[in-house]
């Protein structure tokens, strides 16, 4: 018979049985495992959570992967609500670059492969394809879906998280996260081929612009915390960025993601030659008087960017500034010097968004 002698080693017996010891080290850098403050569960539905009867924990720890919760926002919800304002978030996810290694180190050459091309395509894709979605979450009832890094952490914050720390452990993605905010409740993620990115036109009106999607889902709401981490050398694109994914880093290449913003060209919302639309977070990165400059005129299919071909991100802002100098004197001139600058540096010297 197993006998408990002290709530802290009993908890940690239990953790590190479900998960390893490396794992309940990572966790106990950050929470109080003994406080009764802190909720530890191993669980895949919301209900195990909503039903605690303290009405808010400091810490709430899920040992089972996010992999087979099939309402995945609808779970972090739930746990940002039994959390108190600055609460800790624990728990897990297999990315699919986790389980791509995993799937082609277990079979042999060919077969894992084979393995791997189908797994794929029956729960990474079909989960998104309007049809297949509910002959896929009937079959499987969500269980062991694939994730990516970039969406299970947009995911998150999206809820109203921030992320601490994020660890790789015996092939999962382990993440601490910190409750910032009330969940955004986002029903329209962009999950199809066609999206509509939110961002400044002129006189700071919104404008949704219309591109293929190169990054996975929820990729928006991690913006910040991709720059923050990674930087950015050319001050346009985040570096080393996990968002953009390989068909999408193929579409940047060649520009086709930026063929759709014809659309917001013939709708009148840019123009051919212009600074580029930004989001809410980059837009505020800039200073005051270039964003005040910024929203005097309407943004461009064409960014003077391509132009100047610029370094580092005082380099693309005084890229903008010289142009949007030079279009408040002789904006045709401008616009036609600056096209033909743009397409010179396109054809010939393969200048490429990343």
């Amino acid at each position: 018979m197993y006998i408990c002698r002290s709530k802290k080693g009993c908890m940690r017996e239990l953790i590190v049985r479900e998960t390893n010891e490396e794992v309940y080290e990572f966790m106990s850098k950050h929470i109080d495992i003994k406080n009764q403050d802190t909720l530890i569960v191993a669980t895949t539905t919301a209900f195990n959570i909503e039903k605690q009867l303290t009405p808010s924990f400091h810490s709430i720890v899920n040992l089972s992967r996010i992999n087979n919760i099939r309402w995945i926002n609808k779970f972090f919800e739930v746990v940002n609500t039994k959390l108190e304002d600055g609460g800790i978030f624990i728990s897990s996810a297999e990315t699919y670059t986790l389980r791509k290694k995993r799937i082609l180190k277990k079979y042999p050459p060919v077969l894992n492969w084979m393995y791997y091309t189908i797994d794929f395509f029956f729960k990474r894709v079909s989960p998104k394809v309007s049809g297949l979605k509910k002959i896929y979450f009937f079959i499987t009832r969500g269980n062991n879906r694939v994730i990516s890094k970039a969406e299970t952490l947009g995911r998150l914050y999206s809820c109203g998280f921030e992320i601490i720390e994020e660890r790789t452990i015996n092939g999962q993605l382990y993440f601490v996260s910190r409750k910032v905010g009330e969940p955004a409740y986002d029903y329209d993620p962009t999950y199809g081929p066609l999206i509509k990115l939110k961002r400044f036109g002129k006189g700071g009106k919104i404008i949704k612009v219309y591109k293929i999607r190169t990054m996975h889902p929820y990729s928006e709401y991690i913006q910040k915390y991709v720059y923050d981490h990674f930087g950015s050398s050319t001050g346009d694109k985040a570096d080393n960025d996990f968002r953009v994914t390989t068909t999408g880093r193929i579409f940047r290449r060649f520009w086709l993601d930026e063929f759709p913003m014809l659309i917001n060209l013939i709708k009148g919302d840019i123009k051919l030659v212009g600074v580029r639309p930004l989001s809410i977070h980059k837009f505020n990165t800039y200073p005051t008087s270039l964003q005040k400059q910024r929203m005097k005129h309407k943004p461009g299919l064409v960014p003077p960017f391509y132009a100047d071909l610029p370094s580092g991100p005082m380099g693309l802002i005084n890229s903008e500034k010289k142009y949007l100098d030079a279009y408040d004197k002789h904006p045709l001139r401008t616009d036609w010097s600056y096209f033909w600058k743009a397409f010179n540096n396109i054809v010939f010297k393969k200048a490429r968004s990343k």
